[in-house]
């Protein structure tokens, strides 16, 4: 978690979210980089260091231009605040659709995770739109973390990790437990059976002590939750027992898979009001 990327829209979830991160960063001692994406109409009158040639629509561009400069004052000014901290920092503004911008960055920075804003989503917004955070938990090369309202690093005592605990989802463990042992919090391993995806008992524990051992798992407890679906037992159970965080693993899929398979990830990230940690299963 050296490199920490913050996408930044000036929003209060983006406030959240950027506090979260310069406590993460302090503790870690890394680099945290802010990046600011303006989507404009017309991105061919701009270049890549914000110059501005007018065109025929004037207005729209003047508008621009306009938001342009604001937007420079005002990083120029969280920059400003940004000095001789533990941590290194920096700021970035692109131009063009932010998924796309903040895809790149995460390329071209090797970002170690993405700390990012989100005020949710639900019913026909959610089944078609979505929004960009959703687009960046289900296909971002790095650990996600979402922010839904004020909270810190050292407010994280307790994550739970919801999973089915195949072989599959063993690649997300190593991220998982270095923010874990970063944060100094107790991990809570959860199998949630649902009516149409029942396990025994005896079967699931099995699996999540075996789960524990390969992976080496300090301060962990583990439990069997029964409910009526995976996202709602989820967020029941980090209701129930105060869970700061909630930690799982996506699949990434799109279009028709993603329809019919459903991602109880996304599902959790737009409806739990905790912080939740995602990763990609590739």
């Amino acid at each position: 978690m050296k490199t920490i990327l913050v996408p930044f829209d000036f929003s209060e979830e983006a406030e959240n979210a950027l506090e979260f991160a310069k406590g993460l960063a302090t503790i870690v001692q890394g680099n945290l980089k802010l990046l600011h994406v303006i989507e404009i109409p017309t991105a061919q009158n701009f270049n890549t260091t914000g110059e501005v040639g007018l065109g025929g629509e004037e207005i729209n561009n003047i508008f621009i231009v306009e938001l342009v400069e604001k937007r420079k004052k005002q990083i120029a000014e969280i920059k400003e605040k940004h000095q001789n901290l533990p941590y290194k920092f920096s700021t970035k503004m692109v131009f063009g659709n932010p998924y796309a911008g903040i895809s790149n960055e995460v390329s071209e920075i090797k970002a170690d995770i993405i700390i990012m804003g989100s005020k949710g989503s639900s019913g026909l917004e959610e089944l078609l739109i979505g929004s960009n955070t959703e687009k960046v938990v289900r296909h971002a090369k790095c650990p996600v973390i979402t922010i839904k309202g004020s909270v810190l690093p050292s407010d994280i005592k307790s994550i739970i990790l919801a999973s089915d605990f195949t072989e599959d989802n063993g690649e997300i463990i190593l991220p998982l437990k270095a923010l874990q042992e970063s944060l100094g919090a107790e991990l809570h391993l959860i199998k949630v059976n649902t009516p149409n995806s029942f396990e025994n008992s005896r079967d699931s524990k099995a699996k999540i002590k075996e789960f524990i051992a390969k992976h080496q798992l300090d301060h962990v407890t583990f439990e069997i939750y029964n409910c009526d679906s995976e996202e709602d037992g989820i967020i029941q159970y980090a209701e129930d027992n105060n869970i700061d965080m909630i930690a799982m693993a996506t699949h990434g899929r799109t279009g028709f898979m993603h329809l019919l398979s459903g991602s109880i990830a996304e599902d959790v990230v737009n409806h739990s009001k905790r912080p939740v940690w995602t990763m990609k299963i590739k």
